[in-house]
């Protein structure tokens, strides 16, 4: 099998990007940004897979792993929640160093194997894919394999179990009722608790806005009509220099665009209009 020159650019291209984003896993520092990380390199390792003449590995690799295992990843991180400060308080003494060690200690040997292997042109692969690549490869998994895909398949249902267990939350006390509910309400109420709920922003003849407060049956500006965090910012506006300016705007009106404007100039005399 001979590797052709489309090939070897795809590879040369995906592949720096591969090591960038698994690179990437140990400087991000959200939990999230680890997981697109992970998604980038296993989408470019389906492509790669379907260069090679696996397109069964290759859409394998993205409906169950980066579709299905990667979004219950992403769903536990919702559900359980990670906190994104770092603790800088060891656990056990000298933990980093032993790592860094390990690590370097790890990249040598892998370093080692790959100067030292060989890759020779793979054998048999036409007469493999005959049967086209699915059905070849569903024959040696079902017919040489099938105890470890049975296992397998047995690890992954026990481990979506103990996810729904561990994240299961007993409630502490019974569910409360509607008329408990109720009763909680109304011996609220010295404490400035609103039975009903809280009313509407001010509607006004020019004016329909959050930060407008509603009047009450006196004529009242009503604060808590207004949301609380415009409250806290300071952007609520007075609903008498809402009132007075509907109040300009409708004399104005009443004036009509052709009546005669009093003249202010020093030279024009009482009465005289411009």
């Amino acid at each position: 099998m001979t590797v052709s020159g489309g090939e070897t650019v795809l590879f040369w291209v995906l592949a720096p990007l591969m090591v960038i984003a698994a690179a990437g896993l140990l400087v991000v520092r959200r939990a999230v940004h680890a997981a697109v990380c992970v998604v980038f390199v296993m989408i470019s390792l389906a492509v790669l897979y379907v260069a090679q003449e696996a397109p069964f590995l290759g859409v394998v690799q993205v409906v169950v792993y980066t579709g299905a295992v990667m979004m219950l990843f992403l769903f536990v991180l919702m559900l359980v929640g990670v906190d994104a400060a770092d603790s800088l308080t060891e656990t056990i003494r000298g933990q980093r160093w032993i790592g860094l060690l390990l690590g370097a200690g790890l990249a040598s040997v892998l370093c080692g194997v790959i100067a030292q292997s060989t890759f020779p042109p793979p054998q048999g692969l036409a007469e493999a894919n005959a049967v086209t690549n699915p059905v070849a490869l569903a024959r040696v998994v079902m017919e040489h394999y099938v105890v470890a895909m049975e296992v397998v398949g047995i690890l992954l249902v026990t481990a979506a179990l103990a996810g729904l267990v561990l994240t299961h939350r007993r409630r502490i006390g019974n569910k409360p009722t509607q008329r408990a509910l109720a009763e909680a309400k109304i011996a609220a109420v010295p404490t400035g608790r609103h039975l009903s709920p809280l009313p509407a922003p001010g509607v006004y003849a020019q004016n329909n806005a959050m930060d407008t407060p509603a009047l009450d049956h006196t004529g009242r500006p009503l604060e808590h009509s207004v949301p609380r965090v415009l409250r806290i910012r300071g952007q609520q506006r007075e609903a008498a220099e809402l009132l007075t300016a509907e109040q300009t705007l409708v004399h104005r009106e009443l004036e009509g665009p052709d009546d005669p404007v009093p003249s202010v100039g020093p030279d024009s005399s009482e009465g005289e209009t411009r």
